[in-house]
């Protein structure tokens, strides 16, 4: 095993996919800037930069070794699972690096760390194997949320917003099946039954809309301006349809569209906390 494989394994691409909602939760959780400046959550921000990353796509990898030798992306975008020990070894740091930031973290952080972890290997590793149910593959996805809302609790000592969590459910909900439009094919070679091989291209798209309204509406409940974020998404996506770019392209574009938009939720949450320091 190399530190090279890890690091593919981890999917750099999508390491913002954890670790940023960790920066949003801390955003807008924080009520001073002076806040910042404490450990847990940048510890927590570490945790989901790669460890949380090599334990969540290690397990994943590990369970569709076999469906993954006729996915095209593995060749280029991503890597094939190698296994050994050293792997194994990798993963299980990573799941004890989690189990003591949890321990570290406030008890009201420890059911969304929990639900992290537990989500991770239910999705891909059977009995449960979420990822070849439909629809609940997709439900399942908001474990990328749930670091999120334990850095907010980690700062603010209190939970997260109801519709401002159903409505980022709801977001990760349709990521998570539009990136599995380009492994329709794949996947139903393989006999693998996902909300996306079932609905088919069309019904996905519709579907990705519907959810990305969704969280848009029920983020506005508590927040307009971060539901202004929110609402680019199905816009964005219609604009992929009229335009004609193949989806299987547009995806690889949507981690920079997901950092702009974190990013823009981050900002809006260090800049109600009224200090003019968030500008320097």
């Amino acid at each position: 095993m190399s530190g090279a494989y890890l690091v593919r394994l981890s999917r750099p691409r999508f390491w913002l996919y954890l670790a940023g909602p960790v920066l949003v939760g801390v955003a807008w959780g924080v009520g001073s800037l002076g806040q910042l400046a404490a450990w847990r959550p940048w510890a927590l921000f570490a945790f989901c930069l790669l460890p949380a990353n090599v334990f969540l796509y290690g397990v994943n990898d590990r369970f569709d070794a076999d469906i993954d030798q006729v996915n095209p992306k593995k060749d280029d975008k991503e890597a094939r699972w190698q296994g050994g020990r050293g792997v194994w070894a990798s993963i299980v740091a990573a799941l004890a690096a989690g189990l003591a930031l949890t321990a570290a973290l406030p008890r009201g952080a420890w059911p969304w760390m929990l639900g992290f972890g537990a989500l991770s290997v239910a999705y891909s590793a059977p009995p449960v194997r979420f990822k070849a149910r439909p629809f609940l593959d997709s439900a399942s996805n908001g474990l990328y949320v749930l670091p999120g809302a334990a850095a907010y609790v980690t700062v603010s000592g209190h939970q997260p917003d109801a519709w401002l969590m159903g409505g980022a459910w709801a977001w990760t909900m349709a990521m998570h099946t539009f990136s599995a439009i380009p492994d329709i094919e794949p996947d139903r070679r393989a006999g693998v039954r996902t909300t996306a091989t079932v609905l088919g291209r069309r019904g996905t798209v519709g579907y990705c809309l519907g959810m990305w309204a969704v969280a848009a509406g029920l983020v506005s409940l508590a927040s307009v301006p971060a539901a202004a974020v929110f609402a680019i998404y199905p816009v964005v996506l219609v604009a992929i349809e009229i335009s004609g770019v193949p989806l299987g392209r547009a995806y690889w574009a949507y981690p920079w569209i997901n950092a702009a938009a974190g990013a823009a939720l981050t900002i809006g949450g260090l800049l109600a906390t009224g200090e003019p320091g968030v500008w320097l």
